[in-house]
C-alpha cells in the first residue's frame, strides 16, 4: 500500500474520532485534534496543497488553544458543554479576519508556491481558522461554517486526487447537519436548568 492510501485511511480513522468527540461537545475533540493534522499535514504537502499543509499546523496550536479554554470553563455540573450562538457583533469581526486571512494566504500561494488550486486553498484554510476559532468558544454556528468548509474541500480533494480524504468530508458535511442540531438541543437544554 502506498504512503499516500495509509496516510488517508489514517486520518480518516482519526477525522471519525474527532467528529464523535465534537458531536459529544467532549473536550477530547482537542486532543485528537492536534493528532489528526500531524498525519493530514503530510498528505497536503504530498499532494500541493500548501495552505492545508499550514491549515494543520494552526490545527495543532488550535487543538492546545481549544483544550485550554475547554477546560478553564467547564460548569459547574462537570458537563463538558456551554454552547451558545455567536453574537451578532463577532459576525463583523470575524468576515473581516475571513477576508484579510483569504487574501494573504492567497498572495503567499500565487507568488510564493507551484498551487495549482490557490484560490480554493485558500478560501478553506481561512474560513477553518474562523470555524475553529468559534468551536473553542462552543458557538453552535461553528457547523454552518464547517459546513461550507466541508463541501468546498470535498470538491478540492477530489480535483487533487486523493479521493479516501474526500470522502471524510463528505461525511463532514453530512455530520456537519447533524452536529448543529444537537448543539442546537443541547444548547437550549443548558439554558432551561
Amino acid at each position: 500500500m502506498e504512503i499516500k492510501t495509509i496516510l488517508q485511511i489514517t486520518g480518516v480513522i482519526l477525522g471519525l474520532l474527532y467528529l464523535y468527540f465534537e458531536y459529544k461537545a467532549s473536550i477530547y475533540l482537542w486532543i485528537t485534534g492536534m493528532i489528526m493534522p500531524l498525519v493530514h499535514g503530510f498528505l497536503y504537502f504530498k499532494q500541493g496543497l500548501y495552505a492545508d499543509m499550514g491549515m494543520n499546523i494552526y490545527y495543532v496550536l488550535a487543538g492546545i488553544y481549544g483544550w485550554i479554554v475547554w477546560n478553564n470553563n467547564k460548569p459547574a455540573s462537570k458537563k463538558t458543554y456551554n454552547i451558545s450562538r455567536t453574537p451578532l457583533r463577532k459576525w463583523l469581526h470575524l468576515a473581516c479576519i475571513f477576508v484579510l486571512i483569504d487574501v494573504f494566504i492567497t498572495y503567499i500561494l500565487i507568488e510564493y508556491t507551484d498551487s495549482k488550486v490557490p484560490y480554493a486553498d485558500a478560501f478553506t484554510t481561512s474560513l477553518s481558522v474562523v470555524a475553529m476559532w468559534m468551536l473553542s468558544r462552543k458557538y453552535v454556528e461553528q457547523w454552518l461554517v464547517w459546513l461550507v468548509v466541508d463541501a468546498v474541500t470535498c470538491c478540492l480533494y477530489i480535483y487533487k486526487e486523493i479521493p479516501i480524504t474526500a470522502s471524510l468530508y463528505i461525511l463532514y458535511s453530512c455530520l456537519a447537519i447533524a452536529g448543529y442540531l444537537r448543539w442546537l438541543k443541547m444548547m437550549k437544554e443548558e439554558v432551561s436548568r
